[in-house]
This record gives structure tokens, sequence and C-alpha cells, in this order.
């Protein structure tokens, strides 16, 4: 039931879907299929349909709430894509895709614009420091416009944690700059078709080359060497060790690994651990829909 799994993960996030939506984030084998599981489950009253959206919470309020927030996301574009094209200048930046709820059409009062970074390979710990140093100093470490959690160097581009969370990320992400880093990314990372056969292909053509400033020339010259090793480790040492002061205590060893992966090529800074509590949440709907519905859905992992 690949139509119900769908909408049960959307619902997570209080986002209803249409029907063309449902079978993008699918691996449904044809939208006939779609629509007879879609008339079973409204049969049946496990989903409900408002307007062209369909949904497993009965409240219409999330059909405005979905609509104003893609509005809002329309209007907030502009400036995402601008600030996007802003870190793809920093020293060592190769790529810049816009990730989290934006990404997916979605943005409202509360939420921040995610950027998912492509950097040089063994320099990633020196562009993400330079990036947290500006955010830090020169917008006095507000993230709302400036979320750079996620960075991994395009030497180390395949997504090791393959499930539906990492996968609807990676499908939905919105490419700003940094052509090649971003097609070599989609290309190491082809799993994530398994999931979702159905979504249209990525358009590269529109993808900005990372334009550098003379100060990041400048920078990237100086660091072309010796130093850029030693700095780029030492970086990378002292960030873990913030990390684990500030977050190990919170998390399980393995947990921490995942949610604040910090190797020599990737970088990843989220403390919530929200890839895992997605997932346990949507096994908990899945247990549900089993004892109220009698409808068997096997569980995801993460």
């Amino acid at each position: 039931m690949n139509t119900l799994k769908t909408l049960l993960y959307f619902s997570i996030f209080k986002y209803p879907l249409t029907r063309e939506e449902i079978y993008k984030f699918s691996p449904l084998d044809s939208k006939e299929t779609l629509n007879k599981e879609l008339s079973l489950l409204l049969q049946k009253k496990v989903i409900y349909k408002f307007e062209s959206f369909y949904t497993t919470i009965n409240d219409i309020a999330l059909i405005n709430r979905r609509i104003e927030g893609n509005r809002m996301a329309k209007d907030i574009m502009p400036k995402a894509f601008k600030v996007a094209k802003f870190i793809a200048k920093f020293p060592y930046v190769r790529g810049v895709s816009l990730s989290g709820a934006l990404s997916k059409g979605y943005h409202d009062d509360a939420g921040d614009i995610d950027f998912f970074i492509f950097t040089k390979p063994n320099r990633l710990w020196v562009a993400r420091t330079l990036l947290v140093l500006y955010k830090k100093v020169l917008l006095l470490n507000s993230k709302k416009y400036f979320c750079v959690n996620y960075f991994v160097g395009t030497n180390n581009l395949k997504i090791h944690e393959q499930n539906r969370f990492t996968a609807t990320e990676l499908v939905t992400l919105i490419p700003v700059a940094g052509q090649d880093a971003f097609k070599s990314f989609v290309k190491e990372n082809d799993w994530a078709n398994d999931y979702f056969p159905n979504k249209s292909p990525f358009d590269f053509s529109k993808i900005e080359a990372c334009k550098k400033t003379w100060l990041s020339l400048l920078i990237q010259s100086i660091l072309n060497t010796k130093i850029g090793d030693l700095l780029d480790d030492f970086f990378r040492k002292i960030t873990l060790k913030k990390w684990h002061a500030k977050f190990g205590h919170a998390m399980q060893k393995d947990d921490f690994k995942i949610a604040m992966k910090s190797t020599k090529n990737v970088s990843k800074h989220h403390p919530q651990n929200f890839q895992k509590k997605v997932i346990d949440l949507l096994n908990e709907k899945y247990n549900a829909i089993r004892k109220q519905h009698n409808l068997d859905l096997h569980p995801e992992h993460a």
C-alpha cells in the first residue's frame, strides 16, 4: 500500500498531497494503481480528501496551512537563491543546493533556509568554518536565512544512510550553484530512484557556476598548501570536541555518529537527530494503521 505510506510520511509534517505528488513520491507502477488505492483508502476512511488534496488527518485546516506555506515559500525563494549564490562565492565551496522544508515548497514564520553544500576534498572544514564565522560575526549567529548544517566533499558524495527520509531529502534538493558537483552527487546516489522512480529528473541546465571573489581566490591560494591541511584537521577536531561536549550526553554513541557526522569530508549538524525521529514516528503510524485498519505496512529503517 505505497499510496498510504507516502501520505503517512508527509502527515508527519502536516503536509497534504495532491494525486500527482503522491505518485511522484511513491514507487507505484502506474497511475491506475494509484487511483485504485486512493479509492479503497477513501472508502475505508483511512484517508480524507479536501479539494484536490489527500491526507490521513481529517482536518481541513491543514489545506489552508499548506496553501499559505506554499505562498510564503514562493515569496522567500528569491532571497534563498541570492544567499545560495553568495555562499557559492566562499573559498572551497563547489556547489550549493536548497534543502529542508523550503525545497519541498513550504515555508512559515518559524522556518529557516537550509543549505546543502559541496566542498573541495580535504578543505570541507576550512569552508565550513569560514561560513560559520560569517554567520556568527556578521549575522549575529542568526540561522534563519543562513542554516549551513550539511556539507559533503566532492570525493565523498554517496549518502550512506539510505532510507525514506534521506531519499526524500535527496530528490527534493534544489540545486543553485555547482553543476558538476551536483551531477556527480545525483549519479552517486541513484539508489534514491528505488524509492521514487516516478520523480521528475533534475534540470541541470539552470545551475550556475561557483564564481569566486578575489578574496576567496586569495584565501585559496594561501591555503592550497600544508597550512591548509593542518587548518582543516584543526577545525574538524575542535568542532567535534565542542559538539561532543554540547550534545554527546543527549545521544547514544551510534546516533551521535549519524546526526553529528564529522569525518574528513562529511559534516552534519543535526543535534535533534531529526532523521531518526521521523522514521520512528513513521513506524508508529504504521503500527497504528495495522491495529485500526488491519493494513500491514512493512516498517522503515533509519
